[in-house]
């Protein structure tokens, strides 16, 4: 059975202080249709993941401000799981051991192949998904904002640990949300079992809203759902299970 394609593209940071490597690589990754950025710094780097989260991160260990090996040690530390693929002039390989210790999942020696970075690229972003479906199945708690949803229970616990009650309506939405967050989803998917109807049924609408104003209740809550006029709704946050 083939892949399922994500709902939305997989992001990939390629970071690299050479501009036309750099360029050589975005290219490459952008014809297997990733939504591809580019820094040329840790700065430049640590901006863009403040704004946009990414799924995977091609990291030259060189760079003009930093060691790509602190970079991976920091992420690690923090507890980030992205993907990340060191690529790097050095060939030793206790620069290749270190860099795998300090939490890198894959590691190119520069020149290679651009064929074999794409296919690391791919293998390591489906082991990636496969591993979040894993843990979304196992999970009992989705935390997302100062909020958390008891997957099993079906009950919102606010910061203060109070119990918010959702209805059988309410927790599917909100269950919907919570499988893709940060994606816009259209009426129809946020209710597919009505598919046929969604874009017309306003009442999708008031649901949105009934789940806005009980997640309103904690702090930070009022930002949590937001409306992207003409395509549907999007949870801006991002989401931990344990």
């Amino acid at each position: 059975m083939p892949d399922m394609p994500p709902s939305r593209p997989f992001r990939v940071i390629v970071v690299d202080d050479d501009e036309d490597i750099r360029g050589l690589i975005v290219g490459q990754l952008a014809q297997e249709h990733y939504e591809v950025l580019a820094a040329g710094s840790l700065s430049e780097l640590h901006g863009i993941m403040a704004a946009r989260p990414a799924d995977l991160i091609v990291l030259d260990l060189n760079l003009p401000d930093g060691d790509g090996l602190s970079l991976c040690r920091e992420l690690r530390a923090q507890g980030s799981g992205v993907q990340i693929i060191m690529v790097t002039a050095r060939g030793s390989a206790i620069d290749r051991v270190l860099g795998l210790e300090l939490g890198a999942d894959d590691y190119l020696t520069k020149p290679f192949e651009p064929r074999e970075l794409l296919v690391r690229v791919r293998n390591l972003l489906r082991r990636s998904r496969s591993e979040d479906r894993a843990r979304q199945k196992a999970a009992r708690i989705a935390r997302f904002g100062s909020w958390r949803l008891d997957l099993f229970q079906r009950r919102l616990i606010a910061s203060d640990d109070r119990l918010i009650m959702l209805s059988s309506a309410e927790f599917r939405l909100l269950s919907r949300f919570i499988e893709e967050p940060n994606v816009v989803l259209s009426r129809e998917a946020l209710v597919p079992e009505r598919r046929a109807t969604a874009a017309f049924d306003r009442s999708i609408d008031l649901q949105v809203s009934r789940l806005r104003q009980k997640l309103a209740d904690s702090p930070g809550g009022d930002g949590l759902i937001l409306t992207v006029r003409g395509e549907g709704y999007v949870l801006a946050s991002t989401v931990t299970y344990e």
